[in-house]
Protein backbone atom coordinates (compact mmCIF):
# COMPACT_ATOMS: atom_id res chain seq x y z
CA UNK A 1 0.00 0.00 0.00
CA UNK A 2 1.95 3.37 -0.84
CA UNK A 3 0.99 6.96 0.65
CA UNK A 4 -0.09 9.36 -1.58
CA UNK A 5 2.31 12.47 -1.23
CA UNK A 6 -0.52 14.81 -0.08
CA UNK A 7 -1.58 13.01 2.81
CA UNK A 8 -0.33 13.30 6.39
CA UNK A 9 -0.61 10.62 9.06
CA UNK A 10 -0.89 11.72 12.61
CA UNK A 11 0.53 9.48 15.50
CA UNK A 12 2.86 10.22 18.69
CA UNK A 13 5.32 12.48 17.44
CA UNK A 14 4.94 15.99 18.85
CA UNK A 15 2.44 18.46 17.68
CA UNK A 16 4.78 20.71 15.26
CA UNK A 17 6.15 18.06 13.57
CA UNK A 18 2.83 17.44 11.72
CA UNK A 19 1.89 21.13 11.38
CA UNK A 20 6.07 21.42 9.43
CA UNK A 21 5.00 18.59 7.73
CA UNK A 22 1.76 19.89 6.18
CA UNK A 23 3.20 23.39 5.62
CA UNK A 24 5.86 21.04 3.63
CA UNK A 25 2.97 19.84 1.37
CA UNK A 26 1.37 22.47 1.06
CA UNK A 27 4.64 24.67 -1.02
CA UNK A 28 3.91 21.89 -3.30
CA UNK A 29 0.18 20.54 -3.30
CA UNK A 30 -2.91 22.47 -3.69
CA UNK A 31 -4.22 20.32 -1.02
CA UNK A 32 -3.59 18.37 1.65
CA UNK A 33 -4.98 15.84 3.78
CA UNK A 34 -4.84 15.54 7.38
CA UNK A 35 -5.60 11.79 8.15
CA UNK A 36 -5.91 10.01 12.01
CA UNK A 37 -7.67 7.88 13.87
CA UNK A 38 -8.21 7.22 17.62
CA UNK A 39 -6.59 9.25 20.19
CA UNK A 40 -4.47 10.98 17.17
CA UNK A 41 -8.22 12.71 16.48
CA UNK A 42 -7.48 15.54 18.75
CA UNK A 43 -3.57 16.45 17.31
CA UNK A 44 -5.15 16.23 13.67
CA UNK A 45 -7.79 18.77 14.45
CA UNK A 46 -4.72 20.79 16.13
CA UNK A 47 -2.95 20.78 13.41
CA UNK A 48 -6.01 22.01 11.21
CA UNK A 49 -6.63 25.17 13.31
CA UNK A 50 -2.60 26.06 13.53
CA UNK A 51 -2.41 26.04 10.15
CA UNK A 52 -6.04 28.00 9.87
CA UNK A 53 -5.42 30.34 12.53
CA UNK A 54 -1.76 31.20 12.17
CA UNK A 55 -1.26 31.11 8.36
CA UNK A 56 -4.73 31.49 7.07
CA UNK A 57 -3.47 35.21 5.98
CA UNK A 58 -1.37 33.60 3.82
CA UNK A 59 -4.53 32.05 2.27
CA UNK A 60 -4.50 28.32 3.89
CA UNK A 61 -8.11 27.03 5.13
CA UNK A 62 -9.66 23.79 6.46
CA UNK A 63 -11.83 22.57 3.38
CA UNK A 64 -14.29 19.36 4.44
CA UNK A 65 -14.11 17.50 7.26
CA UNK A 66 -14.75 13.54 6.77
CA UNK A 67 -15.37 11.17 9.57
CA UNK A 68 -16.04 7.56 10.23
CA UNK A 69 -15.04 4.10 12.04
CA UNK A 70 -12.69 1.13 11.47
CA UNK A 71 -13.34 -2.25 12.69
CA UNK A 72 -9.85 -3.25 14.09
CA UNK A 73 -9.01 -6.52 15.80
CA UNK A 74 -7.96 -6.29 19.26
CA UNK A 75 -4.75 -7.99 21.09
CA UNK A 76 -7.75 -10.44 22.61
CA UNK A 77 -8.77 -11.35 19.02
CA UNK A 78 -11.78 -9.18 19.28
CA UNK A 79 -13.69 -6.58 16.98
CA UNK A 80 -13.26 -3.07 17.87
CA UNK A 81 -14.28 0.27 16.41
CA UNK A 82 -11.89 2.86 15.70
CA UNK A 83 -12.91 6.47 15.11
CA UNK A 84 -11.36 8.47 12.26
CA UNK A 85 -10.78 11.99 10.63
CA UNK A 86 -9.59 13.23 7.24
CA UNK A 87 -8.95 16.62 7.25
CA UNK A 88 -8.63 18.15 3.96
CA UNK A 89 -6.13 21.67 3.70
CA UNK A 90 -6.62 23.92 1.22
CA UNK A 91 -4.34 26.70 -0.28
CA UNK A 92 -6.13 30.13 -1.22
CA UNK A 93 -8.14 30.15 -3.82
CA UNK A 94 -8.89 25.78 -3.80
CA UNK A 95 -11.98 24.20 -3.03
CA UNK A 96 -13.69 21.23 -3.92
CA UNK A 97 -17.19 21.86 -4.57
CA UNK A 98 -19.05 19.66 -2.05
CA UNK A 99 -16.82 21.47 0.96
CA UNK A 100 -16.80 24.13 2.99
CA UNK A 101 -15.33 24.56 6.21
CA UNK A 102 -18.83 24.13 8.07
CA UNK A 103 -19.39 20.94 6.41
CA UNK A 104 -18.97 17.96 8.28
CA UNK A 105 -19.79 14.44 6.20
CA UNK A 106 -19.74 11.07 8.12
CA UNK A 107 -19.57 7.51 6.98
CA UNK A 108 -19.03 4.13 8.35
CA UNK A 109 -17.33 0.92 7.39
CA UNK A 110 -18.99 -1.80 8.78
Amino acid sequence: MSKASNEIFIGKKPLMTYVTATLVQLASEDKVFVKARGNSIVTAVDVAQIIEKRMGNIGYRVGGVRLGSETLQSMDGRPRNVSTIEIEILKGGQGSPDSSSSETKADSND
